[in-house]
């Protein structure tokens, strides 16, 4: 909208359907929105309105709430959904704290989509091989890029800890600073969409699929999770003598109680399935371990005062609200049952029944229906809306052959 009208505090409405809406771009049926199809409410949050460096003439982005027209906010709403986590944590005088790790590929610009992405032309005219990993030096050409994203994230207001080349070809990964869930997945979100714009200035494309290069190492999500008291900011996850509490334990239990019931919300694609099944350090399981990446809830090695869960399991496809709030609210619900986790695993490990994850989305979406613990937590109209949108999606998928199904099986008797 003008920024007149934005700063009139003209009130701008969304159909409440557009919050199902799949990634194709059509709808499930209007049962799951409702019949009318009735408005919503995008109400800014003032902390969150942001002029955009990048763009060519003066533009801001402002973050929204989907509030319904009587005031609250609406079930559809991931942002509002992490919001009612973060308000249960706060009624018992808890605070959560996360940061993200994100994982992505910068890529030539990719036109004919039935081809492999492709990294650019670096500065000695070769594209990398993937020998970069960790790598002080590079010849990718990607500086005067990355020196933009730099200066966006300052003009955003996105602190960064760490940046580095990741495992992959033409593969990075930022740390962003841990803090209040609903500012860190603000942030997530406003990175990756300035990655994606800034590319496009350089003529690069940033791709934040799970998996978008065969035999190569997905891109993950990771979320590091702790809690802390409301006022004195004391790690609850610690005791007296900076040992493990029972309530660290009663989280992890709750970790692993929701995992396999929630993997359709951090894994939200087909896509999400390749990097899980190729695991390459992107564990599909329920286990947990003191400092082992082959394990979906990890305990980095760390000072007492930093003792955290690491949910290894989202990928970098995965909506930052929802996938920090179903990782929020698994723990808090294992806080208040006071669920026990398994044994940590450590070293080469097979997983048990109990803790291995759906393998597909079809598996991920059945699993999430017969979950009463989702509906329990987030409300069944949510839930089933969301159903109903990622099986247009799976259902799309199957409307087409695949290369690998032509070559492979067509000269089959």
């Amino acid at each position: 909208m003008t920024a007149e009208g934005f700063l009139e505090g003209r009130r701008l409405q969304l159909a409440r359907g557009v919050l199902l809406q799949c990634i194709m771009g059509g709808y499930p049926a209007a049962k799951f929105y409702g019949s009318d199809d009735g408005d919503l409410a995008l109400v800014a949050d003032p902390a969150q309105i942001h002029p955009l460096p990048w763009a060519d003439e003066p533009r801001a982005l402002a973050i929204c709430d989907a509030d319904e027209l009587t005031g609250e906010s609406s079930n559809l709403s991931t942002r509002g959904q992490l919001k009612k986590v973060i308000a249960r944590y706060a009624a018992r005088g808890l605070a959560p704290v996360v940061a993200t790790e994100l994982e992505f590929f910068v890529f030539a610009p990719n036109t004919d989509p039935t081809q492999p992405f492709q990294p650019p032309v670096g500065r000695d005219g070769r594209r990398e091989d993937g020998h970069s990993a960790f790598s002080v030096s590079s010849n990718s050409g990607l500086r005067p890029f990355f020196s933009e994203v730099y200066k966006c994230m300052a003009a955003l207001g996105l602190p960064r800890d760490t940046f580095m080349h990741e495992m992959g070809v033409s593969q990075f990964e930022i740390n962003l600073l841990h803090g209040d869930p609903l500012l860190l997945a603000d942030q997530t979100f406003l990175f990756k969409h300035l990655l994606k714009e800034v590319a496009l200035k350089h003529g690069l494309t940033v791709v934040c699929m799970a998996k978008p290069l065969a035999h190569t190492p997905g891109s993950s999500m990771h979320i590091h999770q702790s809690i802390v008291e409301i006022g004195s900011g004391k790690n609850v996850f610690n005791d007296a003598h900076g040992q493990p509490t029972a309530m660290f334990r009663h989280f992890i239990g709750g970790q692993q109680a929701g995992m396999a019931d929630f993997t359709a919300l951090f894994a939200p694609n087909v896509n999400s399935y390749q990097r899980l099944c190729h695991p390459f350090a992107s564990p599909n399981n329920a286990c947990w371990s003191h400092d082992n990446r082959a394990a979906g809830l990890r305990i980095p090695a760390s000072s007492p005062v930093a003792r955290r869960v690491e949910n290894r399991l989202p990928g970098a496809d995965a909506n930052p609200y929802l996938a920090i709030a179903a990782s929020l609210a698994a723990g808090l619900y294992g806080i208040e049952h006071q669920l026990e986790p398994s044994e940590p695993i450590q070293g080469e490990f097979d997983v048990p029944d109990n803790l291995s994850l759906p393998c597909t989305l079809h598996a991920a979406i059945e699993r999430l229906k017969r979950s009463p613990l989702a509906k329990e937590l987030f409300g069944a109209e949510f839930i089933e809306g969301y159903i109903a949108s990622k099986t247009m999606e799976l259902t799309s998928f199957f409307d087409e052959i695949t290369p690998w199904e032509r070559r492979v099986l067509a000269a089959q008797a």
